[in-house]
């Protein structure tokens, strides 16, 4: 599983929510993600099977709760299987996240009721490919390898390749950008600036 925590790793084989809905939930982003983590760990217990590799992915950073991108995909390995449960459904990030814990709650509910047969025949819906590979930030700032980059050329590589990737700019879109500045990040993070 090639799934990280930043930015947004989103399973290819799920399509995006373009109009997002109105939630209700009212739960603060620190206990949305402990409850996926504790009805993750539930599950685990009620299916006597382990849940691991867990990773919940977002474009949440420190300093930046509100991404523009509010997405949250978990991976995990479950019972032989690579499974990722992505929404984007709702305008917040913890609201996603708690979907995520009322999804897996509901396959408590089935095990309970159903057994593991039936959780099993429901987690085949969310096996998934493995994760995207990125491509390295060298490929996307147009760096070639082996060369050794200052931080004002990439930032003026940045700055070059945001007018194209920019969501305003007809070509552009959010997972451009989130691409772009984590290459800048990336880049600037080894060059040590």
């Amino acid at each position: 599983m090639d799934a990280q925590a930043f930015p947004l790793t989103w399973p290819d084989t799920m399509p995006r929510t373009e109009r997002k809905a109105d939630s209700r939930f009212k739960t603060p982003l620190s206990a949305a993600l402990k409850n996926v983590r504790g009805s993750l760990g539930l599950f685990a217990t009620d299916t006597n099977k382990r849940v691991e590799s867990l990773v919940i992915s977002s474009n949440v950073t420190l300093g930046v709760e509100r991404p523009t991108d509010p997405g949250v995909a978990v991976w995990f390995v479950w019972d032989g299987m690579q499974v990722c449960i992505a929404v984007d459904r709702y305008a917040k990030v913890e609201d996603n996240l708690q979907a995520i814990h009322h999804i897996v709650e509901a396959r408590r509910t089935e095990m309970r009721h159903g057994g593991l047969h039936i959780v099993r025949a429901t987690f085949r819906g969310f096996t998934a490919l493995p994760a995207p590979k990125r491509a390295s930030w060298r490929e996307v700032l147009g760096c070639p390898p082996g060369a050794a980059p200052s931080a004002e050329s990439i930032e003026s590589a940045y700055r070059l390749l945001a007018k194209k990737a920019h969501p305003d700019t007809p070509g552009g879109s959010h997972d451009a950008m989130t691409e772009l500045n984590t290459a800048k990040s990336e880049a600037l993070k080894e060059i040590g600036a």
